[in-house]
């Protein structure tokens, strides 16, 4: 989920009380000279030192967070005071206690304890700066304010492939390839973990939709599996070293995410050689001994299966104290490997001025040009006299998305929501937060001499009427997204097509910037002039995106997933998960209570076919010769760019050697894609990325790049083996600006 966010919501204000009181984290200074102390030993033998001193009952203790009934306390007792994302350690060892905290897109949570930090644009704007360096810049910045604040373990990165588009959570993800998605969460994970922070990976796994994701089975084939939504947790574990998988509310081909032996101890512990530990999501635990003898190590929140019932079964042989010895040692050697023990957190105030430029950075770099005619943008302040700003509050802030993973707004939501929605128990789910950054201020910083007017957007007559009346008109549409739903489809909300429409046909000059949690669809793509994808931009969206219009920064996102021409193009109807009734009764969920089960709705079990099984996002537009509107890698900018001179040198390694060189007027960077079509045997999709770089150019210069492409990105998972295996043919290697601009390409035999 992570689902504490979700829970505070419904809870009362005892929560709000103990999730204040959880911000005041005591610095625990470990006891000296312990032998587990000499950081000159392996975190394997140091965990093993100290699971000889701890006693049943503490083993138990570390396996799972404080229950329900902590949750329930009531306002001022000692049980409320760290309760949803918190383990006890201990003191006596000098082991300190695990203080979780959302981070996807930011420290999630704090704002009600009056701290503060920085909201950083979308996880899918990210993704789409395709920059591994710059995942790292944001995984140093979000590490240091994660201890800033107290806490010592991460609950991100997500990592679900967009199988499902319309799935509320994209844009806490990172796309449609692993490659991508892997490579990036890797390295912004391994940043978290250089400042010593546990890091931790999620949802494991074939997570991809929202609605009903308490009960539904995940169907999916064991090759489509391994190659995709396996995948790219085997390249971020690969490259970060994190210390947790969380795994998932879902089944998976019949059996729970969190009790499935196949996902969590054959390939994860097994294959992967995973050392770290598993977590729950926030209630997903839903046995005891399956859960535990499958690979669980942790119960969030805990009490229901992992505590006196894992007590019981250890005693009665159910469960074998080497297991528990097991899940023990995971979790040790996780915190000594992560530095938690030798390097605690100091809080101290976050860096507020280095999150703002992280997070400037992050959107200038991660928003998609997506249309430019006649080379509307940049807009030149110079020369423009009147500008029409409209719609999407772009008056006061920018939109983002809700959950688990919202980032507390500071100064607080910028549009309020009704009184009634406000108290509802799904209001974090339910109520758009907007940031104070008003993208209005923005563009008339840029344009002091303009006349800039704003019109809400609400009535489309008048908007229009503002529109025709000024030189340039900028239309700010929204979609708000948010765990626990799936958006109905791919429709801007609120009639904002028929917004832009009304704008568009009364000034050409129309521009449309898009805060979205994800792909849209735009029936009016052909009458407006251009259009910026700017994900949910963060807290400094304003500055972000006028420095995008006005030119002082020339666009380089590319996107991370496709944008499909219509919904009958998808490989999937929307999910309508069935609701409970006499007939059908929602299935027992031990890891909720029953009124939290009754808010959030839960019915009975149904499955989600994945039939479509290797061929994830642009695969499948690509196999099913489907036209799209935008495709995956795309992204335009203020100049142009030519590839020429393609050599493939094949191997263990196969070097990809070219020339990108800069064909326009103005600096810029390209990001170079890479594509392998494999042997006809393999009976893969016609294309998949094997590799990319990206080359910052001045005005019609050229550079010649080699692109190192590993032998395993382009090999099959065989199922009767178990292993992966390089067919013998021929492969072709293509070299462009997209998955569908692929200009150059080479044939080798391997």
């Amino acid at each position: 989920m992570k689902a504490r966010t979700v829970y505070t919501a419904i809870l009362t204000a005892a929560i709000a009380a103990g999730t204040q009181a959880q911000a005041q984290f005591p610095v625990m200074q470990p006891p000296q000279h312990q032998p587990w102390d000499d950081a000159s030993l392996s975190p394997d033998v140091r965990a093993d030192m100290v699971v000889k001193e701890l006693t049943l009952d503490e083993k138990i203790q570390l396996l799972h967070g404080p229950g329900w009934q902590a949750m329930f306390a009531p306002p001022g007792s000692g049980a409320a005071i760290k309760f949803a994302n918190f383990i006890p350690g201990f003191p006596r060892l000098g082991i300190p206690d695990l203080q979780m905290t959302d981070s996807v897109e930011g420290v999630s949570g704090v704002g009600p304890t009056g701290r503060y930090a920085t909201a950083l644009p979308s996880a899918e704007a990210m993704a789409a700066g395709w920059d591994p360096s710059l995942s790292y810049e944001t995984g140093t910045m979000i590490g240091r304010e994660v201890r800033a604040l107290g806490f010592n373990m991460s609950l991100g990165s997500g990592i679900d492939l967009t199988r499902e588009p319309r799935d509320g959570r994209t844009f806490e993800y990172k796309g449609e390839d692993p490659l991508l998605a892997g490579t990036l969460a890797g390295q912004e994970l391994k940043a978290e973990k250089a400042v010593h922070l546990i890091t931790d990976l999620k949802h494991y796994a074939v997570n991809d939709q929202d609605a009903g994701r308490f009960t539904v089975n995940s169907v999916i084939g064991e090759r489509a599996m391994r190659e995709s939504d396996l995948l790219v947790f085997q390249i971020a574990l690969k490259d970060s070293g994190a210390g947790a998988v969380m795994c998932s509310y879902n089944k998976v081909n019949g059996t729970y995410a969190c009790e499935n032996k196949y996902l969590l101890t054959d390939v994860l512990k097994g294959d992967f050689g995973f050392k770290g530990f598993v977590v729950s999501d926030w209630g997903a635990t839903q046995s005891t001994v399956k859960a535990a003898m499958a690979g669980l190590d942790i119960e969030m929140p805990g009490s229901e299966s992992f505590g006196e019932p894992l007590k019981k079964a250890v005693e009665s042989g159910e469960v074998p104290l080497s297991r528990l010895n097991d899940m023990v040692h995971r979790i040790l050697r996780t915190e000594f490997d992560a530095g938690i023990v030798d390097h605690p957190p100091q809080p101290h105030s976050p860096n507020v001025m280095r999150g703002f430029e992280v997070a400037q950075k992050v959107e200038e770099r991660g928003a998609v040009l997506l249309k430019n005619a006649h080379s509307q943008l940049p807009l030149s302040a110079a020369s423009i006299q009147s500008i029409a700003v409209i719609g999407g509050h772009a008056d006061v802030g920018v939109l983002s998305g809700g959950g688990s993973s919202q980032v507390s707004p500071a100064g607080g939501n910028a549009v309020p929501p009704p009184p009634e929605l406000a108290k509802n128990p799904l209001a974090i789910f339910l109520v758009s937060v907007y940031h104070r950054s008003a993208p209005l201020k923005g563009i008339r910083a840029k344009a002091p001499r303009a006349t800039v007017q704003f019109d809400p957007g609400t009535d489309p007559v008048k908007a229009a009427a503002l529109a025709k009346s000024s030189q340039v008109a900028i239309v700010f549409a929204v979609q708000h997204e948010s765990e626990g739903m799936d958006v109905p489809n791919l429709s801007l909300p609120d009639h904002q097509d028929a917004l832009i429409e009304a704008v568009a046909a009364a000034n050409p000059h129309t521009i449309v910037v898009l805060e979205t949690g994800g792909p849209v669809l735009m029936p009016w793509i052909n009458q407006v002039s251009a259009v910026v994808e700017a994900w949910y931009p963060g807290i400094r969206g304003s500055e972000a995106i006028a420095n995008l219009l006005f030119g002082d920064v020339n666009p380089s996102g590319r996107l991370p997933l496709t944008f499909p021409e219509n919904e009958a193009d998808l490989p999937h109807p929307p999910v309508n998960p069935p609701k409970a009734d006499a007939a059908h009764p929602a299935p027992n969920l031990p890891g909720f209570p029953p009124m939290v089960a009754k808010v959030m709705q839960i019915g009975p079990s149904f499955d989600a076919n994945y039939d479509e099984g290797l061929k994830v996002g642009y695969k499948w537009y690509d196999a099913e010769k489907k036209p799209v509107l935008f495709p995956f890698g795309f992204g335009l900018s203020y100049t142009s760019f030519a590839f020429s001179g393609l050599s493939v040198t094949p191997g263990d390694t196969t070097s990809v050697t070219f020339t990108v060189k800069n064909t326009g007027k103005r600096g810029g960077v390209e990001t170079a894609e890479i594509y392998a079509s494999l042997p006809e045997a393999a009976g893969e999709p016609p294309n998949r990325l094997v590799g990319w770089t990206q080359v910052d150019l001045a005005p019609g210069a050229s550079k010649q790049v080699s692109v190192p492409v590993a032998r395993d990105r382009l090999t099959i998972f065989d199922v009767p083996s178990n292993s992966w295996k390089l067919v013998p043919g021929e492969y072709v290697l293509r070299v462009g600006g997209s998955s569908r601009d692929l200009p150059l390409q080479q044939t080798v035999h391997f």
